[in-house]
């Protein structure tokens, strides 16, 4: 099925061309407060992952997932609201089981499963399902993790071909104090093929449609990486 690039070349090189493209890939919020971080990478790899074939994208959150999707932060990261179908499940079992369908009916270039908490039905057997049902259907499959620590000694067993921890990055200040492009520090936690422990710091071009690694500056203001994939710095209690 080929590769996803991510743009900046010395991070695919390390990852054999990029992301695989039918492949299942996990992406964990390092701290509880990197939760739409996570996501807002894992929604901007998907956004990728259409430019091979043009398929709509599926994202499926629970309903007790903290903030809600917001169409114009959408628009600002670079992706078509009218190119997501956004599903809303009771619980993570059903989560998993509307997910496995979606992958299967390969309607979708990639569909992105929001999950919070342990998840304890997120085993070997369920990743390997996903797994071998995203290869046969040419979906790539994502999981964006929040609230489990990405610790490999925590985690359970994964089929997934990469898991990495994602944290909010400074980003870049822009004249007259604007807002800096979105930025992820990632950490590869496991990838099979090795390169384990790689670490970089990426920006994310909207224009471009991809991603370039930077170090940060002096002065550089933290970046509110996601806050257009999920409102959820609007706390739901506000």
């Amino acid at each position: 099925m080929g590769v996803v690039p991510l743009g900046e070349t010395w991070l695919d090189q390390a990852l054999a061309g990029g992301l695989r493209a039918d492949g299942l890939h996990e992406f964990h919020a390092a701290d509880p407060l990197d939760g739409a971080t996570a996501l807002g990478f894992a929604l901007l790899v998907a956004r990728l992952r259409r430019e091979l074939d043009g398929r709509p994208l599926i994202w499926a959150r629970q309903d007790d997932a903290l903030g809600r999707p917001y169409g114009p932060g959408l628009v600002e990261l670079g992706l078509d609201p009218d190119a997501v179908t956004l599903l809303m499940l009771k619980d993570g079992k059903a989560l998993l089981r509307a997910g496995l369908d979606c992958v299967r009916d390969g309607a979708a270039a990639a569909v992105l499963l929001e999950l919070h908490g342990r998840q304890p039905l997120l085993d070997l057997t369920a990743t390997r399902r996903l797994a071998l049902a995203g290869a046969a259907s040419a979906t790539m499959v994502l999981l964006a993790r929040a609230q489990a620590p990405p610790s490999s000694s925590v985690l359970s067993p994964s089929a997934a071909h990469t898991r990495w921890q994602v944290a909010a990055a400074p980003s870049r200040v822009l004249p007259a104090d604007a807002p800096g492009q979105p930025a992820f520090a990632l950490t590869l936690l496991r990838r099979r093929g090795g390169g384990e422990g790689l670490s970089i710091t990426l920006e994310w071009n909207r224009d471009q449609v991809s991603f370039r690694a930077r170090t940060p500056l002096p002065g550089a203001v933290p970046a509110v990486a996601a806050s257009g994939a999920a409102d959820e710095q609007r706390r739901s209690t506000g």
